[in-house]
């Protein structure tokens, strides 16, 4: 299950990414907002967060107008690994080399087909593991502890 937020600049190009995933048969659970009244990101992007966080979902997609505030909100949720991105390679690398299991993008940002692009390549991607782990296990560390060790 993929879990689905934005604000109303994302709730087009979240449209078009639900029809993706209908389209590649892959279950989301849409957290928000639903019309095109302005709202703000962080309650959506908190709620599509922890449910990703709390194991209801397995990842989850974020789109505001760049993709910025709304991955920085998503952050704020432990365990949450959200990456902002508006090209493919980087949304590749994010989760074979961090494990993210967020995706940001930005209405304002990516056109339809660019952020299509870049979902499948999050999609496709495969944690590595190896010489990243110790990397994401610094991270926990500080999550947690708040210093690295």
């Amino acid at each position: 299950m993929i879990a689905l937020a934005s604000d109303h600049v994302g709730i087009e190009l979240k449209s078009a990414v639900m029809e993706h995933l209908d389209a590649l048969g892959l279950p989301y659970k849409d957290f928000g907002t639903y019309g095109t009244d302005r709202c703000n990101y962080p309650e959506y992007a908190y709620q599509a967060a922890s449910a990703v966080a709390g194991g209801e979902c397995e990842k989850g997609i974020l789109i505001c107008g760049t993709g910025v505030g709304i991955s920085i909100a998503a952050n704020k949720v432990k365990g949450i690994r959200c990456v902002c991105c508006s090209e493919p390679y980087s949304a590749l690398l994010s989760r074979q080399h961090n494990n993210t299991n967020m995706l940001a993008m930005g209405a304002r940002v990516v056109g339809r087909d660019l952020a299509l692009m870049i979902l499948d390549a999050w999609l496709e991607g495969q944690y590595e593991g190896g010489r990243h782990q110790v990397r994401l296990d610094q991270i926990t560390q500080m999550e947690e502890a708040g210093k690295i060790k």
